[in-house]
């Protein structure tokens, strides 16, 4: 067990990473993955979020037990457990490098769609709920983030604050599980970061009761563009890194 500048400041990171994602609805991995990323290979990183995000949900999803939508869940749920699993299985078989480039161009997308389209949301439709619902599964399982696309389709369908973030929960879990499960099959998590762990747990549950907090207090719009404008930087760093193949991430 060590605690160097490197490991504090990764769970400095994850923790505020819960905050922030609890806040959003977009989940943490958005925010957390390019940032872990560059302290942590990418391997790591994939496996240290998904534990990371199973405890933070697993306390989102009793938090807000009452306030979820179950049949909503179950719809996007499904088809996101399905293309996860393809999508952590086709991230082993890709040249990591070009996952992470396929990252950086992702934030960057993200971020100017939700600036340009603040309330960008698709049709409450079943057809639209199961796309995006497989759509955000398989970018969690290949680059280790789809919680944009997730929080997207559930805009569609106009839940209220707390049931938005206790749904949203609930399809993550299943999606966390599940992609966790593969990459600590593939050997993604090397046993000397199996100390993490505990410490993960505390930092998710503690993060996300204190976004739930906060939840209510927080401007959401004016929240969101500086999480955007943060996501931005990020990809744009992420992109500049492979395009001069400097060793942001290592």
């Amino acid at each position: 067990m060590e605690f160097s500048s490197t490991t504090i400041l990764f769970f400095l990171l994850a923790f505020a990473s819960e905050i922030i994602g609890t806040i959003c609805g977009f989940g943490s991995s958005v925010f957390f993955v390019p940032l872990a990323g560059m302290l942590f290979d990418f391997k790591t990183t994939l496996a240290l979020t998904g534990i990371l995000h199973i405890f933070s949900t697993s306390a989102q999803v009793y938090m807000f037990r009452k306030k979820i939508n179950w049949m909503l869940m179950i719809k996007i749920g499904i088809p996101s457990v399905a293309m996860v699993l393809l999508g952590a299985y086709l991230n082993q078989k890709l040249e990591i490098k070009f996952a992470q480039l396929a990252m950086g161009i992702f934030l960057v997308a993200f971020a100017i769609t939700f600036f340009i389209k603040k309330d960008l949301k698709f049709k409450p439709t079943n057809f639209n709920a199961i796309t995006g619902g497989a759509v955000a599964g398989f970018l969690a399982g290949f680059i280790g983030t789809g919680g944009a696309v997730r929080g997207a389709t559930l805009a569609a369908f106009d839940l209220k604050k707390e049931m938005f973030v206790g749904t949203s929960a609930g399809i993550d879990f299943a999606v966390d599980l599940s992609r966790t499960i593969v990459y600590l099959f593939n050997g993604y998590l090397d046993k000397k970061y199996i100390w993490f762990i505990p410490v993960l747990f505390v930092l998710a549950t503690s993060g996300a009761w204190i976004g739930k907090k906060l939840l209510n207090k927080i401007p959401e719009n004016i929240f969101k563009k500086i999480v955007l404008i943060l996501i931005f930087g990020v990809g744009t760093l992420m992109i500049y890194s492979f395009i001069t193949n400097s060793k942001i991430i290592h």
